[in-house]
């Protein structure tokens, strides 16, 4: 059992350190011939999870196997549930929160809609002219025209109704 314990352990740290060092590097030169190995399934299935409860496993086998008194079953048994712990360790502390941080500065034209904003070019009649719109931590200008048909000053509060033609109708909102 020493050469599984062994074989797990060594596998782990190997997988850590080539992942780690020539990760990307593998990946553009294979140019995505690995990609099959990605685990697309539930997000508990990543390779940190996995792999790293498995050089645990490997690990605590070792250590147990050499400095205590249980019998192989038991030794088996006990470097499973602290590998299984391991491994949800780094899903709750290290994955999860990893996938909930990935942020995005993209935004949809359609997605705007209901959203305020301010007149930065004064908006005719008939025509077009600018707002600024808040999105996410930034700002987006972007051309709009007025959905009721009148002029709308600059420096106004308006929100955008309607997005047609990659441009935003907007109506002067009072806000006061």
């Amino acid at each position: 059992m020493e050469t599984l314990y062994l074989a797990c352990l060594i596998g782990g740290i190997m997988y850590a350190v080539i992942s780690v060092v020539f990760g990307d590097w593998l990946g553009q030169m294979l140019d995505g011939a690995l990609d099959f190995l990605s685990l697309d399934g539930h997000s508990w299935l990543s390779p940190a999870a996995l792999v790293g409860g498995i050089t645990v496993f490997g690990g605590a086998g070792i250590l147990l196997e050499r400095y205590s008194a249980f019998g192989m079953a038991a030794i088996l048994i006990i470097s499973m549930l602290i590998a299984i712990v391991a491994g949800a360790g780094v899903f709750l502390l290290y994955v999860r929160p990893m996938e909930n941080s990935e942020n995005s500065i993209a935004f949809s034209l359609q997605g705007l809609s209901g959203m305020l904003a301010e007149v930065l070019v004064p908006i005719p009649a008939s025509g077009y002219g600018e707002v600024m719109v808040k999105v996410g931590a930034g700002f987006t200008n972007q051309i709009a025209a007025s959905f009721e048909g009148v002029d709308i000053p600059g420096g106004a509060q308006v929100v955008v109704v309607e997005v047609k033609d990659s441009t935003l109708y907007v109506s002067e909102v009072n806000l006061a």
